[in-house]
């Protein structure tokens, strides 16, 4: 039994440097620093992907296709690039669409004129090649930021407002025709979130549901219309919105047995705070429900060359992971020089930026943190027990359904780490530079 290491590291620019394989022995140790315990199961693990957003997808289409490619088998490609499983798409806009738009014509209670042709331009010829770069359908999830301006109490997309109740069946419908008109087109969708940020008011396409609100739309319209649409197999995820309040939000909606048999499981964002056992809470009450990380980025524009950025995303992936989380979906897969185009101005960072004034492709910190996981832990991957026995050191261990056992272990100190990990009485040891992340493999 060998132990293979993948690393990055902050100073020696050192990126998945491959170094090579470390032999177990029988010698103990002092001070073991983690063993795994593959015995011990807990959830299987669907995958990490992005987000398709008009933004992502524009910014591609603006650069050679040869580098468009790369960037996306990058991503996608199950053997060169982060083996992307997952991606999220929006129901006509969000704030990262070059506009606001919608599906159908004003005051058109009918959906008579509905059409997803605009994403026909970049969006659709995005998540295909992003297909055929995998090799295989992704699993997409697709969330409304808004609905129609004229479904809604403030008659706008931005700044917040609620449904109309008079428009709640035909809002329920809306999404049955995106799903048909998405599948129409080659693209399956695999689930659909209630309202992006249900609890934000923001400066662009927003609409807020209380708890009650949304368990109501759920239970008497949303899941009841998707039924009569045969759309029963299609997931339904509550909330989409930051952890602090997540448990709250879940137990008003899931305890209601109405509503629950809708519905699939609880989505989360980072934003706000890193409240990773609210994760746990939620599967303690629920578990036959499940949890799934469907938007995180880093605010604020592009932040070329940062290194914490990448770390906050280990972070977060450890944490979502180590409490229950199946499936992780980042923002936006590519953004512009600005951290962009966005409607509103709320530019922010992205792991592949792309300078569309000098074709320049950057790659940050948080891509090769995300591929840590992201190419090692497989679609139906399996995670582990492990013990750590470190202060500052962060894990995380999975079985992959080949028998291969994976522990990826972020140092985010400044200092070099000694490190050493047992499983079945065998210890291997290694060392973490500063500001690292390794990931180790034990093949069967």
């Amino acid at each position: 039994m060998e132990l293979k290491l993948i690393q990055s590291a902050k100073d020696n620019g050192e990126r998945f440097a491959d170094k090579g394989h470390i032999s177990f022995t029988d010698e103990p140790v002092q001070d073991l620093v983690m063993k795994l315990d593959p015995e011990k199961k807990y959830q299987s693990f669907m995958g990490f992907g992005g987000a398709f957003t008009e933004a992502a997808a524009y910014t591609l289409s603006q650069i050679p296709g040869e580098e468009r490619a790369k960037i996306i088998d990058s991503y996608f490609n199950q053997e060169t690039g982060l083996g992307y499983s997952l991606g999220r798409t929006h129901i006509h806009s969000c704030d990262f669409a070059l506009e606001n738009y919608t599906y159908v014509e004003e005051n058109d209670t009918e959906l008579k004129t509905f059409t997803i042709e605009r994403e026909n331009k970049y969006v659709l010829p995005l998540i295909k090649d992003a297909v055929k770069s995998r090799g295989e359908e992704l699993t997409i999830l697709s969330s409304p930021w808004s609905p129609p301006a004229w479904m809604k109490t403030n008659n706008e997309m931005n700044h917040g407002g609620k449904l109309k109740p008079e428009f709640y069946d035909t809002w329920a419908l809306y999404y049955t025709k995106y799903i048909k008109a998405m599948e129409s087109e080659g693209v399956p969708i695999w689930g659909i979130t209630v309202q992006n940020e249900p609890e934000a008011t923001q400066v662009w396409d927003s609409c807020r549901y209380s708890a009650e609100e949304e368990r109501d739309f759920v239970k008497n319209h949303l899941g009841p219309v998707m039924e009569k649409e045969g759309l029963e197999d299609k997931k339904i995820i509550i909330w989409d919105h930051n952890r602090d309040i997540a448990y709250e939000r879940a137990k008003t909606i899931l305890s209601d047995s109405e509503a629950a048999k809708y519905i699939w499981g609880t989505g989360l964002h980072w934003y706000v705070s890193e409240e990773f056992e609210n994760l746990s809470k939620i599967h303690e009450d629920f578990p036959d429900k499940h949890l799934i990380f469907t938007e995180g980025c880093i605010e604020g524009g592009v932040q070329l060359g940062a290194w914490h950025t990448g770390e906050r995303y280990a972070r977060n992936i450890m944490g979502d992971i180590n409490n229950w989380l199946e499936g992780w979906i980042d923002w936006n897969l590519v953004l512009n020089e600005q951290g962009g185009p966005n409607h509103v101005g709320n530019y922010c960072d992205a792991p592949v930026i792309v300078d569309t004034k000098t074709g320049e492709v950057h790659y940050n910190s948080s891509f090769y943190y995300i591929g840590h996981f992201s190419k090692y832990i497989k679609p139906n991957a399996v995670r582990i027990g492990h013990e750590l026995n470190h202060d500052s050191l962060k894990a995380v261990s999975i079985t992959n359904e080949d028998g291969s056992v994976v522990a990826v272990v972020m140092n985010d100190e400044d200092r070099i780490e000694s490190f050493s990990l047992s499983v079945g009485g065998k210890i291997a040891k290694a060392e973490l530079p500063g500001h690292s992340i390794t990931t180790f493999i034990i093949e069967s």
